[in-house]
């Protein structure tokens, strides 16, 4: 590594032993909190009373907002906009709702209680004509996350890894060591737990994600990051937990800044709207999860035209993508956090036409990591 280059390495806020240390004492606690509920309810059932539990709802976008005078709406990253109560009286979905709610308590609390970790899926398969489907599992973990005030990894639920990373950074991830850094186009997974993180050290100037796989193995196979002093990550697709968290914890400790780089179609709009502004199924994490201040790279649909691209790369909008961008540009986020995006969804929504970042390769096979992302960083053609 030049020695010009600015090492960032992240100074750890406390130590590993306090850390440990307070990880446990947070499990101890939710345990506890676990416990009460738990015998609260035996005890109002032994009672003959019908407990109830009562859970926030959490909205961070709606779609009432209108173009020419925004509706005002309750959408926010903290404060919840409504309640449910789950009862025994109620008849149908809330029995159900409550019956699935407290089994995957039980298997959380087990869990804890033995410092082991499971997925979803396998906590489906423990109650699987109770559960019906894995949804089901996932509705009630959201459930739990709300009603105890925390997130996904505090209940040791954890989810099958998909992102992948490259580039100039290395750390520690428990005692596995995850050194990007000594082979920068080499694809490493995304780590699970992001409180093991530790060490972390980078000579990176910027995080550039990318939608897809295909375009991520294209820049490792052009030799992107040895060419550019960068993290290059991606969801393989729309992001799983990991990838968002991972993303937003290097934003905030390394402190760079980061650009995305998606389809230009609605679903690729999507995609960096859920790093950006996160997603609904998940609005009451979305504050811990997003990214606000990724910045969209591309590709526009005006990139279209000012690369030259040939007509047989347009992509006519189909009835579905054109309800798909539509409902997008009805969110509330857009027309107060994100007018130029708007603009840009709308233009793609006038002319009626899409088409993919391997587009750019019509220029030329490198085109996309030799010229046009390393251009558009340098003379600021984001948003």
């Amino acid at each position: 590594m030049a020695g010009r280059d600015k090492r960032r390495r992240a100074a750890p806020l406390e130590g590993d032993e306090q850390q440990l240390r307070r990880r446990l004492e947070e499990a101890a606690l939710l345990l506890r909190r676990i416990k009460g509920l738990v015998r609260w309810i035996v005890e109002e059932v032994a009672a003959g009373r019908s407990p109830s539990i009562v859970l926030h709802r959490y909205r961070n976008y709606c779609s009432s907002a209108d173009s020419a005078s925004p509706s005002p709406c309750a959408c926010s990253y903290d404060i919840p906009v409504g309640t449910d109560v789950l009862s025994l009286l109620h008849k149908d979905y809330h029995t159900s709702r409550l019956n699935v709610l407290l089994r995957v308590l039980f298997v959380v609390q087990q869990l804890l209680q033995q410092n082991k970790h499971c997925s979803k899926r396998d906590i489906y398969y423990m109650y699987p004509s109770i559960f019906v489907e894995v949804a089901v599992v996932d509705r009630a973990i959201n459930d739990i996350c709300i009603l105890f005030k925390c997130s996904r990894h505090n209940l040791n639920v954890v989810p099958v890894v998909k992102g992948l990373v490259m580039g100039w950074i290395r750390f520690m991830e428990g005692e596995k060591k995850v050194y990007c850094i000594t082979s920068v186009n080499a694809a490493f997974s995304i780590p699970v737990d992001i409180e093991a993180i530790k060490d972390v050290v980078s000579v990176a100037h910027y995080i550039l994600v990318v939608e897809k796989e295909t375009v991520f193995q294209r820049l490792a196979n052009d030799k992107f990051c040895e060419r550019n002093r960068c993290i290059v990550i991606t969801g393989r697709g729309y992001p799983d937990i990991p990838t968002r968290r991972f993303l937003r914890y290097l934003v905030e400790l390394l402190h760079l800044p980061a650009y995305c780089l998606v389809d230009s179609d609605p679903y690729g709009f999507d995609i960096l709207a859920t790093y950006k502004f996160g997603s609904l199924q998940l609005a009451h994490d979305a504050n811990l999860l997003r990214v606000p201040d990724i910045r969209w790279l591309g590709v526009f649909t005006s990139d279209f035209e000012e690369y030259c691209l040939p007509d047989c790369c347009l992509l006519r909008l189909s009835p579905e993508d054109r309800r798909k961008a539509e409902g997008i540009l009805a969110r509330c986020y857009l027309h107060r956090e994100a007018p130029e995006w708007r603009s840009e969804l709308e233009a793609m929504l006038q002319k009626g036409v899409k088409f993919e970042i391997e587009a750019l390769s019509a220029n030329s096979i490198s085109f996309l990591s030799h010229e046009y992302i390393p251009q558009k960083i340098k003379q600021g053609m984001h948003l």
